[in-house]
């Protein structure tokens, strides 16, 4: 597959929250999550515990699709940017897991003063927007069907 294009990667680095996107028996379900990114892996990885109603609802559904978005606040239209995906999420575990962890770390230091479990959403799928570059103006990386 073709390389992320330098923009949203660019993008996806300047910002650390993301909103991931879960459905479990048709209904949907939306969190907020602190998010590090690993370029090689092109994979997010957040945290989030086996409780919360996401994760609960991802682990019910049956498959591992998710969806999501990372957005830039602002009210001047000419500068709207953000990224909506799509892609495969799992639990992270063994050397994966020690990789992950040791990047989350590095990004959220305070993640050291808590047990964290670590997911990772591999992409599938993203459309960024930039209205910088002219009104409505995307660039898409992956699986356009």
């Amino acid at each position: 597959m073709e390389p992320v294009h330098p923009r949203i990667l660019t993008f996806i680095r300047q910002h650390h929250v993301l909103t991931l996107a879960v459905s479990h028996k048709n209904i949907p379900w939306c969190a907020s999550c602190f998010y590090c990114y690993i370029p090689k892996k092109n994979m997010f990885i957040f945290s989030s515990d086996a409780e919360t109603r996401h994760i609960r609802d991802f682990l019910a559904c049956g498959h591992s699709r998710v969806s999501g978005t990372i957005a830039l606040e602002t009210k001047l239209t000419g500068k709207i940017r953000g990224i909506q995906f799509s892609g495969n999420m799992k639990k992270l575990e063994g050397t994966e897991l020690q990789k992950a962890k040791q990047e989350y770390v590095e990004r959220f230091p305070v993640a050291r003063l808590i047990k964290i479990v670590l997911w990772g959403v591999e992409p599938t799928l993203l459309k960024f927007t930039d209205n910088r570059l002219g009104f409505g103006r995307k660039l898409l990386w992956g699986d356009q069907g």
